[in-house]
């Protein structure tokens, strides 16, 4: 478990929120808005958050549904601070699975004890950011192609976000965006992460920031954040269904989006 999680989830006070913190060193900007987030169609949605109407209430049907079986899931559940559960709203279930089910390293800007809502600022930008990871699961599995259906949400990230994006970050900071930003590497990326993250839980409404804004990797000009407070992700919305094709050993991905029906 980060430190900073755990500080979160109990109350205390962690070091992250000091003057030191790297990323207050960064300007604040507002998320792109919309925000787009592609998730496969292989996992349907689940309405287990959306009709309940109080935190006892969910815990009973997180309970009842199973999910506090899985251990990694319920010490998730534990970790997150109950008052930014979301629940009774249309897609809460969405937003609360992308901080429950993480994957084994967790992803750049969040380690894999807790998970986060990433979200592009256009579907190019999405979809260049799953066909990377869709092509990392061809080389693995030693597939020449590989093809997913992914549904697209929109959602509108209230709050302010530490800005890394190279145009606006202060040139004192280039050498700390070379590492956030290594393609390959998220040791430097995660704990940045975090300490926003820990900052933002512990202080909630008087935090500085509630997420990252950061420049895409994987698509040139495009723009991406991180919410790391579900209570903040608001007005989700699905839209279309996106099939997603990649090549092992080609650069370039292929987006269709699909047809109703």
């Amino acid at each position: 478990m980060l430190p900073g999680a755990a500080q979160a989830a109990g109350g205390g006070a962690g070091k992250a929120g000091g003057a030191a913190a790297p990323h207050r060193a960064f300007p604040l900007a507002q998320a792109p808005r919309p925000a787009h987030r592609l998730i496969p169609s292989q996992f349907p949605p689940i309405g287990l958050f959306d009709t309940v109407a109080t935190a006892a209430d969910l815990s009973a049907a997180m309970e009842l549904a199973g999910w506090t079986n899985d251990r990694l899931v319920a010490e998730r559940i534990a970790r997150l601070p109950q008052a930014e559960w979301v629940y009774g709203r249309a897609n809460s279930s969405v937003v609360m699975a992308s901080f429950l089910h993480v994957s084994p390293g967790g992803m750049r800007f969040n380690g894999p004890e807790t998970g986060a809502w990433y979200a592009a600022a256009d579907i190019r930008t999405a979809a260049a950011e799953v066909g990377h990871h869709l092509r990392r699961e061809a080389a693995s599995r030693s597939l020449p192609e590989l093809r997913r259906v992914y549904r697209a949400y929109s959602s509108r990230l209230d709050g302010r976000f530490v800005d890394i994006r190279r145009a606006h970050a202060p040139a004192a900071q280039a050498s700390l965006l070379e590492r956030l930003y290594d393609p390959r590497d998220y040791a430097h990326a995660q704990p940045f992460g975090e300490a926003v993250r820990d900052e933002a839980w512990r202080t909630r409404e008087g935090a500085r920031a509630a997420g990252v804004v950061f420049d895409s990797i994987r698509y040139r000009g495009g723009v991406n954040a991180v919410a790391y407070r579900p209570s903040l992700v608001l007005d989700v919305v699905q839209a279309d269904h996106f099939a997603v094709v990649v090549r092992r050993d080609e650069r370039r991905i292929e987006v269709e989006r699909l047809r109703a029906g």
